[in-house]
C-alpha cells in the first residue's frame, strides 16, 4: 500500500500516467489557490462570487492536507532513516516540507490565533520546480552558490565601498540641504533614504535637492551610481564565465573508464 501511494505522489522514472496526472493536478490547483486569493482582495468579485471562493479554498485545503499527511506516511521511503519518526522528521524539516506545512497552516492557524495568513499559500508556487524536474535546475543553482561563494570578498568589498559612498553623500546633503525651510533632508536618515534611491539610480523623486549645490552633488552621486551598481554585477559575471568555462575542460577532458580515450572525441567521430 504504502508503495502504491509513493508511486502515485512522488515523480521519478516509474512515473505513469496516472502519477503524471496526479502532478499536473496539483500544479493546477496551485494556480488556480493563487487566483482565488487575489479574486478574493477586489471587492466586487468576493461579494458576489466570495460563498464559491470559500468552498473551493476548503476544497484545495482538503487536497493539500491530504497530500501532506501521504507525504509523512511515505517520508521513511522518500528519506530514509533508522525510525519512522526520524524520517518523518526529516520530511516536515525540509524544504518541500515546510513549504507544504505553510501551504496549509494559514487556513488551520486562524483557528487557533486570530490572524490571516492566506498569502502564505503563494509559497506552494515553488512547487513548479518538482513538476518541471528540478534535477535539470540543480546544476545551474549550484553554479550561482559556488560563484557567490568564490567572489564574497570582492563582494564584500563593494558592498562596503557602496556603504561608505551613502554615508559620506547622506552627511554632505544633510549639511548643504539640512537649513532649507522647504527642504527634505531635515535628517541624517532622510539624506541617507535620498542617496539610497539616487545611488541605485532608482529616483523615486520624493526626496530631491533644491539648492544649486545640492543639485550638482546629486548629479554626481548619480553618475557614481551607475559605475557602483556595475560592479557585483561585473565580478558575479566574470565568476560565472570562469565557472563555465572550467566545466567545459573538465566535460573535454573526461576520458572513458574503460578505454581511456576522450568520450566528446569519441562522440565528434560517431557524428
Amino acid at each position: 500500500m504504502k508503495k502504491r501511494i509513493y508511486r502515485f505522489i512522488e515523480k521519478g522514472e516509474h512515473g505513469h500516467w496516472i502519477n503524471r496526472s496526479f502532478d499536473h493536478f496539483i500544479l493546477w490547483l496551485i494556480v488556480l489557490s493563487v487566483i482565488s486569493i487575489i479574486l478574493e482582495s477586489i471587492t466586487e468579485i468576493n461579494n458576489t462570487y466570495g460563498l464559491y471562493l470559500y468552498w473551493f479554498n476548503i476544497f484545495t485545503i482538503v487536497i493539500f492536507s491530504g497530500e501532506y499527511l501521504m507525504r509523512i506516511y511515505i517520508s521513511d521511503l522518500t528519506h530514509p532513516s533508522n525510525s519512522r519518526i526520524k524520517s518523518a522528521f526529516k520530511f516536515i524539516f525540509s524544504a518541500y516540507g515546510l513549504i507544504d506545512l505553510l501551504a496549509i497552516l494559514p487556513f488551520y492557524l486562524p483557528m487557533f490565533i486570530k490572524m490571516d495568513l492566506r498569502f502564505l499559500r503563494a509559497l506552494r508556487l515553488t512547487r513548479f520546480l518538482r513538476v518541471l524536474k528540478v534535477n535539470r535546475y540543480n546544476n545551474s543553482l549550484n553554479l550561482i552558490v559556488e560563484v557567490v561563494k568564490e567572489k564574497k570578498s570582492e563582494l564584500a568589498v563593494t558592498g562596503f565601498v557602496t556603504f561608505l559612498v551613502l554615508l559620506i553623500a547622506s552627511f554632505l546633503m544633510y549639511y548643504i540641504e539640512g537649513d532649507e525651510p522647504n527642504g527634505y533632508f531635515d535628517s541624517v536618515p532622510a539624506s541617507f533614504w535620498w542617496a539610497v534611491s539616487t545611488l541605485t539610480t532608482v529616483g523615486y523623486g520624493d526626496v530631491y535637492p533644491t539648492t544649486a549645490l545640492g543639485k550638482i552633488i546629486s548629479g554626481i552621486i548619480a553618475l557614481m551610481g551607475i559605475g557602483l551598481v556595475a560592479l557585483p554585477t561585473g565580478i558575479l559575471g566574470a565568476g560565472f564565465v570562469n565557472k563555465i568555462d572550467k566545466q567545459r575542460q573538465k566535460e573535454q577532458n573526461k576520458k572513458c573508464p574503460h578505454c581511456g580515450k576522450s568520450i566528446n572525441n569519441e562522440v565528434n567521430i560517431s557524428e
